[in-house]
């Protein structure tokens, strides 16, 4: 592979010797959008997805209901129900219709009433036994519902229960709850048995117990009991079968999260929400993570905040706020995976807004831009939840300049600029804050290193290296040093930045040189090394590498067998360490075929230390070199940007470990390559730089997971 620098890749894709620029078709809708204008004002509403994918809201202190259209993102009046509704339930039968029951005029009432799809109109249903609101309804596996709890019309909490019979269209009683409750919430759980937990007592005192509900008996159980009790609770069922509450608690817990598991009848805390919040919505989305939008929080008020729950590593990531605040609305998932939110309080008023996100795709959002062009830059997380970008290439050649970006503002200004301009150097935060720079290419290789000093934005120059590096890589070690991996002109030895005396020692050799490779500290603190660019080897010429090696930083040892070998050879690609403690290797620069050139690669494959062995894994949708892995909060890992051999690329895609697939999640405004991605605090990626085939990029964009 020739070496190629970019004063010759610049002036060869001016003189038309690269293929134009690949760039992606379509642009990501934003995260949250607004549909058409509902037709009424509407807050404690119910809203279900009916079988031929519209939705119905109905309820909420008006006497009318209306359909969505997710075609024409639209709504319109379907029919007039014989009651307004509130504190009531809504629960879709198999059917097709849906069966509104208590909560008349907003206070306990026996009426229900049913809502035909088919006709679009409404019908009486038979009377409940018990006036019921408050009260929580589930659908059984054989198409009864049941309801249960709630207050009646003297304000009494109830304990009964009734299951309603939709063929003959009557209730009939069963087992009651061994206690009266109401604001409750009631879950069909995979077993066929219904989940009632939380609410309130009858001396409206929040209740940490459950029970469980056998339809086979008619009779109740309890079962485990919450850490913390709850009001209005949220439940929702994942896709292993599990149960999440969140929030509905008191203040003092109110950002809390439950997890029940109907195999053991037990609950765990798991990660809480970044915000507390009462009267939300939470719906489970199509890949197995669950949506939070809105609520009420007694220290700022109701909430535009919306936030995903990953069951893989029990963690909550901050989503792209909704456009209007809101609590006591409803979350509909829709047949295409996207979410609806209908109603709610306002500031002041009902709302009669609805908003869409949409899941198939995060958004990405064009940032200030930097004050010099370059690529081959670095780009380092600084405590304080800054940004420091440190030289790279541009037009003027190798750069010594430093930009620093305010997370608040977004904006960039300058810092003081490196000793020694450089490229292909690598940037290590230290434990201490400061940032270790070594290495690179300026008129010569570097064996140099410098110390970036967040306190005084000031560069010092520390010790320097036995021998030059660039294309490169370093590691940050548990014990705070730094290891130096193989790079264009060094020799198998690696080496090793003590930060406590500024020194570099000697520390073991890789059985081969090799430049364009990944290292990736594991969780058990050895350090892998994954393929590169290789030696000439018995007359041939230098190619792509699949060897990999191990380093023991307690003996300073390498280990490189031959089962350590990945699947395909590979250098300038990603490696990037998952939640699970697996390594995930994707695309780089391939060997030669058959006698033709090597090409950009696709694959993808993951390492498993427990058993030392790779494993193929879902390939990329494109070809990529250049391009950036970075591992989002809630385990997924975002891949930008890169060259697929014909172009730059805009497109990025993300990969789910649970299903070892990738989904496209929109463009960026700007193909690039040899660029930089960073997580910010936030969660958020920001993609830095890089070049467009063409010239040098100062444009930034940041991505909302």
């Amino acid at each position: 592979m020739e070496e190629r620098t970019p004063r010759l890749e610049a002036a060869a894709a001016r003189q038309g010797a690269l293929e134009p620029v690949v760039t992606c078709t379509t642009n990501a809708p934003p995260a949250w959008s607004f549909t058409g204008r509902m037709v009424e004002h509407r807050a404690l509403h119910s809203a279900l997805v009916l079988p031929d994918g519209q939705v119905l809201a109905a309820g909420g202190y008006r006497l009318s209901a209306e359909l969505y259209d997710p075609a024409s993102r639209a709504w319109a009046s379907t029919g007039t129900p014989r009651a307004s509704r509130r504190y009531h339930t809504a629960t879709s039968l198999k059917d097709g219709q849906v069966l509104f029951a208590g909560g008349a005029g907003g206070e306990a009432s026996t009426a229900t009433e049913l809502y035909d799809p088919a006709v679009r109109g409404w019908k009486a249903a038979g009377d409940m036994l018990a006036a019921r609101r408050d009260h929580a309804a589930a659908s059984l596996k054989d198409g009864r519902v049941l309801a249960v709890g709630g207050t009646d019309a003297s304000g009494n909490s109830l304990a009964t229960a009734e299951l309603y019979d939709p063929v003959r269209d009557t209730w009939t009683p069963t087992g009651g709850l061994s206690g009266p409750r109401a604001r409750h919430a009631a879950l069909l759980l995979s077993n066929g048995r219904i989940l009632v937990v939380g609410g309130n007592d009858a001396s409206g005192n929040p209740l940490a117990t459950a029970e469980l509900y056998d339809p086979a008996t008619g009779a109740w159980t309890p079962t485990g009991s919450m850490a913390i009790a709850r009001g209005n609770p949220t439940t929702t069922s994942l896709l292993d079968g599990r149960v999440l509450v969140a929030g509905g608690a008191h203040w003092s817990n109110a950002t809390s999260a439950e997890l029940y598991d109907p195999a053991t009848g037990s609950w765990t805390l798991t990660g809480a929400m970044t915000s507390p919040r009462r009267h939300h919505t939470a719906v489970p989305l199509p890949d197995g993570r669950v949506l939070v939008a809105g609520g009420y929080d007694e220290s700022t008020g109701i909430l535009a905040t919306a936030e995903v729950y990953a069951p893989t590593t029990g963690t909550w990531t901050p989503l792209r706020s909704m456009s209007e605040a809101r609590y006591l609305h409803a979350a509909t998932v829709l047949a295409d995976g996207q979410v609806l939110v209908t109603g709610g309080f306002g500031p002041g008023e009902r709302l009669a807004y609805a908003e869409l996100y949409d899941l198939a795709s995060g958004t990405w959002k064009t940032q200030g831009a930097l004050a010099t062009a370059r690529h081959r830059h670095t780009a380092t997380l600084l405590p304080s939840g800054q940004l420091l970008v440190a030289g790279g290439y541009s037009a003027t050649g190798a750069l010594a300049s430093a930009e620093l970006r305010d997370p608040r503002t977004g904006t960039w200004t300058s810092t003081s600029g490196m000793r020694t301009p450089r490229y292909t150097h690598t940037a290590t935060p230290l434990a201490d804050g400061r940032v270790l720079v070594a290495g690179g290419l300026s008129l010569s290789s570097l064996a140099s290193a410098e110390l970036y000093d967040p306190a005084t934005g000031s560069w010092t120059l520390t010790g320097s290296m036995a021998t030059t590096h660039r294309y490169h890589t370093a590691t940050l070690l548990a014990d705070g040093r730094v290891l130096v991996v193989g790079g264009h002109d060094s020799s198998r030895v690696a080496e090793l930045y003590d930060p406590a005396t500024g020194s570099w020692t000697q520390s073991g050799s890789l059985s081969t040189t090799r430049r364009y490779h990944t290292s990736t500290l594991l969780t058990d603190g050895r350090v892998l090394v994954t393929g590169g660019y290789g030696p000439p080897r018995a007359g041939l010429p230098a190619a792509s590498l699949n060897s990999a090696e191990l380093y023991d930083p307690a003996s300073g040892y390498w280990l490189a067998p031959f089962s350590l070998r990945m699947g395909t050879a590979r250098s300038d690609h990603t490696a990037t360490l998952l939640a699970d403690g697996r390594v995930l290797v994707t695309g780089g620069f391939g060997p030669p075929t058959s006698g033709q050139p090597p090409t950009s690669l696709s694959s993808a494959e993951l390492f498993d230390p427990a058993t030392g062995t790779w494993t193929p894994t879902g390939a990329l949708s494109s070809p990529r070199r250049y391009h950036t892995a970075t591992l989002l909060r809630d385990g997924r890992v975002l891949v930008t940007g890169g060259h697929d051999g014909n172009g730059r690329l805009a497109s990025a895609e993300l990969y789910d470990p649970a299903t070892g697939s990738w989904t496209p999640t929109g463009c960026l405004s700007s193909a690039r390559g040899l660029h930089t991605a960073s997580q910010l605090s936030s969660g958020q990626v920001l993609v830095t730089g890089g070049d467009d085939d063409t010239d040098w990029l100062t444009s930034n964009e940041r991505y909302h997971p």
